[in-house]
């Protein structure tokens, strides 16, 4: 299943600024993976398996899905690139009940970190901050989220306090598309406005945030 989405960023500490692009994302079946996803963009091991790097990250969490269903919201590599600032695994029990949810995000630095998430019956879930990923923030304070079920609408929304306020919501809004588009350069094209928007923000003059060596998780890598 493919996706028409915009991505929205809203910064409102220090100076407010919002910005949005048009991607598209897909969403499959690790057990039946279409071409261009691969072990490598994702944690774990490169020679394995998602399905089996997923699953021996979460047993080192404490969770067995026995075999269920999960679903990977992310987008496939394309002439040798690919860049996912947020992949999302919904994680079912054989009986098709949600048991979790993996934030696994990416940063433009080539680092990836993982939350085991366990959203309420309203797709609400909550997590500390802990991998650096924009320049103009510290690792610290707490994300609040909050995920639709895939379907013909996909609907994330993550926001990060920091001393108790809202200093920034980042979005991911859209619906089913009827048919692909040519999506070749999409990575490339994202990683490439995230440069621009950092650029623009350091050009007001927005202090940046050092970036300590980061502590790859186990099974991540």
């Amino acid at each position: 299943m493919i996706y028409d989405a915009v991505v929205t960023h809203t910064r409102l500490d220090q100076i407010r600024r919002r910005f949005s692009h048009r991607v598209q994302m897909s969403l499959v079946d690790l057990a039946a993976l279409p071409k261009g996803f691969e072990a490598r963009d994702h944690l774990g091991d490169p020679d394995r398996s998602i399905r089996e790097n997923l699953d021996a990250w979460l047993a080192s969490q404490g969770v067995d899905l026995r075999g269920g269903r999960v679903l990977l919201l992310a987008n496939a590599r394309v002439l040798g690139f690919v860049f996912n600032p947020l992949s999302v695994f919904w994680c079912h029990t054989p009986d098709g009940e949600l048991e979790c949810i993996v934030a696994e995000v990416h940063n433009t630095y080539g680092e990836r970190h993982c939350y085991l998430l366990r959203p309420d019956p309203a797709g609400r879930a909550q997590a500390d901050k802990e991998f650096y990923v924009s320049p103009f923030y510290t690792v610290e304070g707490r994300y609040h989220m909050k995920f639709s079920r895939p379907g013909e609408r996909l609907d994330i929304s993550i926001s990060l306090r920091q001393n108790d306020e809202v200093v920034f919501v980042a979005t991911l809004r859209g619906q089913r598309a009827s048919a692909p588009k040519r999506v070749l350069m999409l990575s490339h094209r994202v990683f490439a406005l995230i440069f621009r928007h950092g650029i623009a923000l350091w050009l007001r003059r927005i202090p940046v945030v050092p970036r300590k060596p980061h502590t790859v998780q186990e099974g991540v890598q």
